[in-house]
């Protein structure tokens, strides 16, 4: 996990989602000017529309000249941001406002706004890797399967917050029919039944399940976490291993660890694929990919 000190950052872009998590967006704005304007720093702010944002923002950091930019909002957020700078040297500092904030749970960033906002004072800079999972952008977890049906309907739903995600869950559960998958890495083939495929570059999801037990994310690979099908007995045994960090001593999972992949799911020209908590339809075979160390990330001096 190589991480390197960085210079002062004076001048500061806060990219925030207006509709992410559920909080007072202006009251933030505040906040995060306030903050800085007390440390002698320069806050900027660009709102997302939902509407091309990626050009947007990218034309705006090629006018601008800035030491670093904060993505305010949650895991979407997070991977615009990151897509923004990838491959640059401008780091990418994460405000978790959000419903999950999976990635700044990895990074141990603070999960308050002014915990996170001292990382901009004590922090170290950190090359993370990236992905690209059917040729789109990720940075944290994908999947395919069970939680991406969930994601999905909890996108679409009006209501916001673990709660909902839980009750579409079980409401999904009881009538959700497991796919087949036939995965060729370049170390090894898979091809069989799965509840969920997790594509994993990460470790833990925002609810706090843990995936991908002992990764790393400046490794130079990524790993494909199955869980197979299992008995309704079984279900409570799985989700305390998912919570308690022992994913692989469940008989029903299983971990590939790759630098590509390529997944099938025979009978299927397309399928649903969440990438960092956003639902997509892609063209099979998904082809995933790492982009090793590809991305500055700014954490807390002691992760």
């Amino acid at each position: 996990m190589a991480a390197e000190s960085t210079p002062n950052l004076h001048s500061l872009l806060f990219v925030l989602n207006p509709i992410s998590g559920d909080i007072d967006k202006q009251s933030i704005e505040s906040t995060i000017t306030d903050f800085c304007s007390q440390r002698g720093r320069h806050a900027g702010f660009f709102h997302t529309s939902g509407e091309n944002d990626l050009d947007k923002l990218k034309a705006h950091l090629a006018a601008n000249a800035y030491d670093a930019v904060f993505a305010a909002g949650g895991d979407g957020t997070v991977n615009l941001v990151g897509e923004a700078l990838l491959g640059g040297k401008i780091p990418l500092g994460i405000l978790p406002l959000g419903s999950g904030n999976g990635l700044s749970k990895d990074l141990s960033i603070p999960q308050d706004i002014n915990g996170a906002l001292e990382v901009i004072w004590q922090h170290q800079l950190r090359a993370l890797d990236t992905l690209h999972v059917g040729g789109n952008f990720s940075v944290h977890l994908a999947d395919l399967g069970f939680n991406a049906l969930v994601v999905e309907r909890f996108c679409n739903g009006d209501t916001r917050g673990p709660g909902a995600y839980i009750r579409i869950a079980l409401q999904e559960y009881l009538s959700y029919e497991p796919a087949t998958y036939r995965i060729e890495t370049d170390r090894e083939q898979f091809e069989g039944p799965a509840f969920m495929l997790t594509i994993a570059n990460a470790s833990t999801f925002g609810s706090n399940v843990v995936i991908n037990p002992d990764s790393y994310l400046d490794d130079g690979e990524f790993e494909l976490c199955l869980i197979e099908p299992f008995p309704a007995t079984a279900s409570l045994g799985i989700l305390y291993h998912l919570y308690t960090d022992a994913f692989d001593t469940s008989v029903y999972t299983r971990r590939l660890r790759c630098r590509h992949a390529s997944i099938q799911v025979p009978g299927q020209a397309r399928v649903l694929v969440q990438v960092d908590g956003e639902p997509l339809e892609l063209d099979t075979p998904v082809e995933v990919k790492i982009n090793p160390r590809s991305l500055q990330v700014l954490t807390p001096a002691s992760e």
